[in-house]
């Protein structure tokens, strides 16, 4: 991979994108990290303080983000981390501003950024994209249609877009974790915090750390290794709808 080792990490200001942050920024990486939160941004900048730039985005804005992508040097690595989760109904209760906020922000935010800067990647030498899909991607559940439409989504992308990139100089992998303790349950539900702490009872989820490894693990491959797609699961879980959990009582 082409020096410096320079990374763009999508929706950094939480959960698993924040955690590829101190991941990146570890490893000796110039980090640029992009997100909704300014202030979660600033106390990033704050901390790490060197080899890391931060800017406001909206992934779902196509204007705002070419004209932020077309201010910062082109990455090696561009991460995809920029998702959500919102309600957990059957689909004929669905919300209507839930699924254009997951369709908007996982499938076109997406594309939106790495259609920017595929090419100015491949201008550059080459280098990769990491997509961070989900189970979800791999089967769908009662009560998360749209959302599981979403992942399949990324899924499918990701898979296309590495048969496009192949012998351009761009490897292109996902990391689709299971269930991982973040904020994603928390917004899925609204912000009902006793809902979301319910999703793991009496089992052990994946960290945001865990994924983070993950995400540099295959980003530090050698140049003609490319571990295209990893399905990262806790132990406690063997599916989408298989969990096991320890009796709580």
């Amino acid at each position: 991979m082409a020096n410096p080792k320079r990374v763009l990490i999508t929706g950094a200001t939480a959960g698993i994108g924040r955690a590829c942050v101190y991941a990146f920024h570890a490893s000796g990486w110039e980090v640029w990290c992009c997100g909704r939160r300014q202030d979660r941004l600033e106390s990033l900048q704050s901390e790490l303080q060197e080899r890391i730039h931060s800017f406001a985005l909206d992934v779902r804005d196509h204007a705002a983000v070419e004209k932020a992508l077309s201010e910062i040097p082109p990455p090696n690595l561009l991460v995809n981390n920029a998702g959500l989760s919102r309600g957990f109904e059957p689909l004929w209760e669905g919300n209507l501003d839930d699924w254009n906020e997951m369709l908007d922000t996982n499938v076109k935010g997406l594309l939106h950024v790495t259609r920017f800067l595929l090419p100015r990647m491949t201008e550059n030498g080459g280098g990769q994209v990491i997509n961070i899909g989900s189970i979800a991607g791999h089967e769908a559940y009662p009560n998360g249609a749209a959302y599981c439409a979403s992942k399949h989504a990324v899924a499918a992308i990701t898979r296309a877009l590495r048969k496009e990139a192949c012998g351009t100089g761009i490897k292109v992998s996902s990391v689709d974790p299971g269930l991982v303790n973040t904020e994603f349950s928390t917004v899925r539900f609204h912000g009902d915090t006793d809902r979301a702490d319910r999703t793991y009872d009496g089992m052990t989820p994946l960290s945001a750390e865990d994924v983070a490894e993950t995400v540099l693990w295959v980003a530090t491959r050698p140049d003609h290794v490319n571990p295209a797609e990893i399905l990262l699961l806790p132990t406690d879980q063997a599916s989408a709808g298989i969990v096991h959990r320890q009796d709580s009582e």
